[in-house]
């Protein structure tokens, strides 16, 4: 199929995953792996003035970085491309196409954006280099929208390489891209490659690419892929899956072992610290039409159940739903868990004489509490106990705080239930969510933990205690006592958790004494 070329984007969309710190080491034999595999197109990163590396990183400062330290040795039949996101880098900074340098540019920008692009594209043609636009979103864009677009890249800018369909947020079904397909088909010149990019969402990106391989057209047309999909959220089309397809339809020769021996030597050992592939939470974001980075967020860092992130993310902005804004995130986070406001007066008030001047025992759910049932139980005497969202199997506990509706649905049987008001209930005991969570750069943390600690230094105890609070691991079999709490996280959500629970804790600890019985990552400084 001369007409087709195939694009891997592992070293760029792949960087999203780990930003970018793959390592020259792994740059190399990623490399070294697609160009061995015979593929068409190797994107090799993006360049970014503000964020981007001289080496070592994908994202590069500038286009002369990526011979100088990385691209060494090109191979002939193979063209090599960076991208460049709109207003991120200034492309009258780049230098003429050189034969030791990259082959093209992928120029990718937002619909608001897209008649702003002349200029920085007449400038990559004119460079020497091979220039694809990538309307993000493409789903955004109505037919008559598409269809001026389409004229005004065919008058103004008819010496492009390519134009892509840009599954953004992977949510487009068979049709959606076969109406696409047939717009830029009937009105896109002919000497414009058409290109087409996904994301796996709904796990369609493997169809809908077939069905964009057996599209009628004459046309020359581009895919994009990543070895074993590596790619933000949900990840991209397998390039390994398409080589093999292609080599089975059109009698290519498209070489996989290369890819399969990086994705055992390489990709796996990646993809075992940061996550990407099909999961609930990303098909909430495509069905919810936003970037995944809004589920990703809900669902690692507030730890919320499916149902919870569902509802947050119909409720966000049609306008913020494209680039993630983090503090939006937390505002819509905020403001929907203070809508059940509770007077909390006389919550508070039979609290302060369970408490007050008390010695506190906060058992929470980390593994160390199965070792440590002895050392548990014979601490606990003439303490007052709480734990946290869950029931300690060995001790009875004088309260249980409870900030999470699967929790409370498996629980509320219970007398001694202290109930956060983020939850609807008609318990006693309630406080006011918003009155006990913490905010620390920028993040609000609104564990169980944190709820207790902060009612305990309120209330005056005379003595924290503290078990069962080891702190976070990457490895998901260390975190929890219970295996059905496991939940995978990244090295970056780790180090999050486990540095605001140290600076947390000792807050807290200068106001009042608090113990560790049971090791903890929170007591390292």
């Amino acid at each position: 199929m001369e007409r087709l070329k195939i694009l891997d984007v592992t070293l760029r969309d792949g960087g999203c995953v780990n930003d970018f710190n793959f390592g020259i080491d792994y740059m190399n034999k990623i490399l070294e792996s697609l160009e061995n595999s015979s593929i068409d197109y190797i994107e090799l990163g993006y360049l970014d003035e503000k964020k981007g590396s001289i080496d070592n990183r994908t994202q590069f400062l500038n286009e002369k970085c990526i011979y100088q330290n990385f691209l060494i040795n090109k191979k002939n039949n193979i063209k090599y491309v960076a991208m460049i996101d709109y207003g991120k880098f200034d492309v009258n900074k780049l230098e003429k196409r050189t034969p030791q340098g990259i082959d093209g540019i992928r120029f990718c920008f937002h619909k608001k954006d897209r008649f702003n692009i002349l200029e920085s594209c007449l400038k990559i043609i004119e460079l020497g280099y091979e220039c694809f636009i990538q309307p993000m979103l493409t789903m955004r864009y109505n037919n008559d929208e598409l269809i001026d677009f389409i004229y005004y890249i065919n008058e103004k800018l008819p010496n492009i390489q390519g134009i892509y369909i840009v599954d953004s947020f992977g949510e487009m079904r068979n049709q959606d891209l076969l109406d696409k397909i047939k717009i830029f088909d009937t009105y896109l010149l002919d000497s414009i490659t058409l290109g087409f990019h996904s994301h796996n969402n709904l796990q369609l990106s493997y169809s809908n690419a077939i069905s964009f391989l057996n599209y009628p057209t004459k046309r020359n047309i581009m895919l994009d892929s990543s070895i074993m999909g590596m790619g933000k959220g949900a990840g991209n089309l397998n390039t390994e899956l398409l080589l093999e397809h292609i080599n089975i339809m059109s009698h290519t020769k498209y070489n996989i072992s290369p890819l399969l021996e990086i994705i055992d030597t390489v990709i796996k050992p990646i993809h075992n610290e940061y996550r990407w592939g099909y999961s609930v939470e990303y098909y909430l974001s495509s069905v919810n039409h936003c970037t995944p980075s809004y589920a990703s967020h809900y669902y690692n860092k507030h730890m919320l159940p499916i149902s919870k992130i569902n509802e947050l993310l119909s409720r966000l902005d049609e306008n913020k739903k494209i680039s993630f804004d983090r503090d939006y995130a937390e505002k819509i986070y905020k403001e929907y868990n203070e809508e059940n406001l509770f007077d909390e007066t006389e919550t508070i008030s039979k609290l302060s004489k369970l408490i007050s001047g008390k010695d506190v025992l906060i058992i929470g759910p980390g593994k160390s509490i199965n070792d440590y049932s002895y050392e548990i139980i014979s601490a606990s005497k003439n303490k007052f106990i709480i734990s946290l969202n869950f029931e300690v199997p060995f001790l009875k506990s004088d309260l249980i705080l409870i900030n999470r509706d699967e929790v409370y649905e498996k629980l509320k049987s219970n007398k001694n239930l202290l109930i956060s008001s983020n939850i609807t209930t008609d318990n006693d005991l309630v406080i006011n969510y918003k009155n006990w969570i913490e905010k620390y750069n920028d993040t609000i943390f609104d564990s169980s933990a944190v709820f207790a600690l902060k009612l305990a230094c309120f209330l005056k105890a005379n003595s924290i205690t503290l078990a069962g609070l080891d702190g976070f691991s990457t490895n998901i079999n260390s975190n929890y006592f219970d295996k059905n709490l496991r939940r995978g996280l990244s090295e970056i959500e780790v180090n999050k958790r486990n540095n605001f629970y140290r600076f947390f804790i000792k807050n807290i600890s200068e106001e009042i004494k608090i113990n560790f019985i049971t090791p903890s990552l929170y007591e390292k400084e």
